[in-house]
């Protein structure tokens, strides 16, 4: 396998093995269940880095709907007479523009729309074009989506027609429906009247309608579908360094990204600016993905939600002087931002904030049961802050769960000093971030062997393998962090959560890899490290078997060959996952210990997900180049012998009959 010879010389000395590989024995004990599996232990963290939300998961197709960018016909193209004014009929969304006859007949008015890196349409499906508009006169706009590539007679895909015919600000939406599929359409607006007419837009939008669960101005379905399809028992949103913003101002504020989506301000992107060398000037929020979104979505994935919200510290990586965040003494509204948000996803329909969350359409409660404050701080400035948050929460809603946070460090210093501060001030679980290379993962299957079972839960917030030089998806580093994942399953009593990161990004706008799922603006395809997430969460079991190799957990260590393994149970059915992070294929020998005597264990199947592609992964031109395979497990009795290939990770599953 040419692909294995480059391996480093660290990593072969860490994986080498002999010519021929001993039989392994696990002694599994199927008699004693261990910890119980959290329904949250697997899950998704959303942030909106690499295009996530505007030109990702919500599904618009149109880039600055409202002309609120600081430049406000940023993203648009305007053709004869068009005025930028600010005085539209939402209040925190006042910008609009006036179409004017440009008085020549050879001459034309209107404007048109680039999208997100291009705005991807398909033949045969449905548009729903929508505007905000009035005008003193009748007047008709002409609605185009244009192939750009094409100046000949395939140019216009479809148009349709609408007729504004009131002086008061009114919503009119048509149907598209394009003849072509392509990936680089534009959206063009003609204003067709003449003799002096003028006519005013706002909020100019263009949705697919065959979105997630068929909403209106809803969610892009494919990669919804991709997030139902992990079976995520948590959802954290929507950061990450988002929640802090560059600066306070830039913050994340829950409150403007809920109601009518024509009135929620635009904001800032955090990471408009940060990687010089990926960026993007045009990366702003439109807060159309808002917390009642994300709420729902979590409904609908069967997640439990995990909001995150400032404590009231900017960005702690770009804000050094200490006046750049709230002062201690000053944090009141931002604990009553954590404490409305609470009565938003729990209170009555007839609460304050309940209300709104009934007036956009889910009157029943979100049952929120976890809030995290802050994100990676550290240094004293966290904890003094974070306290009078959980006093206050602790008081009005003693049974919401409190996330605190162990920094950006998966250890040192900071984190050394953070994880006795979140016990002392009682956070029910800590967010530890580990984004490390080969080495880090090879090394920590017995990271939780040893902590606290008296303290804090573990909520593993964000973790991906990190290769230096190959910070991009590939297969080996999906296999180390499936390595990974069998000791935070192994540690269920004290691991409750955890969420791979980044999760999603967009091949023309990424500003960070590895990524759990990529897309165009057409199509998306899912990782291998996708594919290890699913199979984690699919076969999570309901509680931990002891399994061990020489009395040790399979965890890496010296003799187990480059092993890594747990095993869980869920009813009669047992499953097995194996990571073998060798060269070499793996003999195993199962050993069921605490088994009746007429009992046996019977084989169903086994999923085998291998590869000598290492440095390759999945990809838009050919989504399932590294897939995982199932096939049947013929084996039963007391003992079981099976194998496994090199570098490979494998799930058996098993029933006690």
């Amino acid at each position: 396998m040419k692909a294995i010879s480059l391996l480093g010389a660290a990593i072969a000395a860490m994986t080498a093995m002999p010519a021929s590989a001993a039989e392994n024995t696990f002694d599994i004990n199927v008699k004693k269940t261990g910890a119980t599996i959290q329904s949250t232990m697997y899950g998704i963290f959303f942030e909106d880095i690499n295009y996530a939300a505007d030109g990702g998961l919500y599904a618009e197709l149109v880039k600055n709907r409202s002309f609120e960018f600081p430049n406000a016909l940023q993203g648009w193209k305007v053709f004869g007479n068009v005025k930028v004014l600010d005085d539209g009929p939402f209040e925190r969304n006042p910008h609009y523009v006036r179409l004017t006859d440009p008085g020549h007949a050879h001459k034309h008015t209107g404007l048109d729309n680039e999208g997100f890196f291009g705005m991807g349409i398909k033949r045969g499906e449905q548009y729903s074009f929508s505007v905000w508009a009035r005008s003193e006169t009748p007047v008709i706009l002409r609605i185009e989506l244009v192939n750009t590539a094409s100046m000949g007679e395939n140019h216009y895909v479809c148009q349709q027609r609408i007729a504004v015919n009131s002086s008061d600000w009114k919503k009119y939406k048509v149907t598209l429906r394009p003849n072509q599929t392509l990936e680089k359409a534009n959206l063009r607006i003609f204003m067709e009247t003449r003799g002096g007419a003028s006519v005013d837009l706002e909020h100019i939008s263009l949705f697919p309608t065959d979105t997630w669960k068929g909403r209106e101005g809803g969610l892009r379905k494919d990669l919804a579908q991709a997030l139902a399809d992990l079976q995520p028992g948590i959802f954290r949103f929507p950061g990450g360094c988002i929640v802090e913003g560059t600066d306070l101002e830039t913050r994340y504020n829950w409150k403007n990204t809920i109601g009518p989506v024509e009135n929620r301000p635009l904001n800032e992107n955090r990471w408009e600016y940060t990687f010089p060398h990926r960026f993007y000037p045009d990366y702003f929020q439109s807060y159309g993905l808002g917390f009642f979104e994300f709420f729902q979505l979590s409904e609908d994935i069967g997640a439990e939600p995990l909001p995150i919200l400032s404590c009231g510290l900017a960005c702690q990586f770009q804000n050094n002087d200490i006046n750049a965040h709230v002062p201690v003494d000053q944090l009141d509204p931002y604990i009553q931002d954590a404490l409305d948000l609470i009565e938003f996803a729990n209170g009555p329909a007839t609460s304050t904030w309940g209300k709104v969350r009934a007036d956009m359409g889910h009157p029943e409660p979100f049952n929120l049961k976890y809030l995290g404050i802050g994100n990676e701080q550290w240094d004293s400035l966290y904890p003094e802050r974070l306290e009078p948050f959980i006093k206050a929460i602790r008081k009005a809603y003693p049974n919401i769960k409190i996330v605190g946070s162990a920094g950006p460090n998966s250890e040192g210093e900071q984190f050394d000093y953070l994880w006795p501060e979140m016990k002392r001030l009682g956070a029910d679980l800590v967010d530890e971030h580990f984004y490390r290379p080969y080495e880090w993962f090879l090394s920590q299957g017995t990271r939780y062997d040893n902590y606290d079972r008296k303290g804090p839960k573990v909520f593993a917030g964000e973790y991906a393998c990190h290769a230096s030089g190959k910070k991009w998806n590939h297969y080996y580093a999906s296999l180390l962090e499936a390595a990974f994942m069998t000791d935070l399953e192994r540690n269920a009593d004290i691991v409750h959560m955890a969420t791979y990161a980044p999760l999603f990004a967009h091949v023309e706008g990424w500003q960070w890899r590895p990524d759990l799922i990529w897309y165009d603006n057409l199509n998306s395809f899912r990782t291998v490290s996708w594919y290890v997430q699913q199979l984690y969460s699919k076969y999570k079991g309901q509680n931990v078997l002891t399994l061990t190799m020489n009395s040790k957990p399979v965890a890496g260590q010296d003799g187990q060959n480059g092993l890594f393994a747990s095993a869980v149970r869920e009813g009669n059915d047992i499953y097995i996952k194996v990571i073998n992070t060798s060269q070499q294929g793996q003999d195993l020998s199962f050993n069921f210990i605490g088994l009746k005597k007429k009992e046996a264990v019977q084989g169903i199947k086994r999923i085998d997900l291998s590869s000598d592609k290492l440095y390759e992964d999945n990809s838009i031109e050919a989504p399932t180049n590294i897939v995982p395979v199932e096939s049947l497990f013929d084996a039963e009795g007391k003992s079981i012998s099976t194998s496994i290939e090199p570098l490979s990770f494998s799930i058996f599953i098993l029933t006690v009959e």
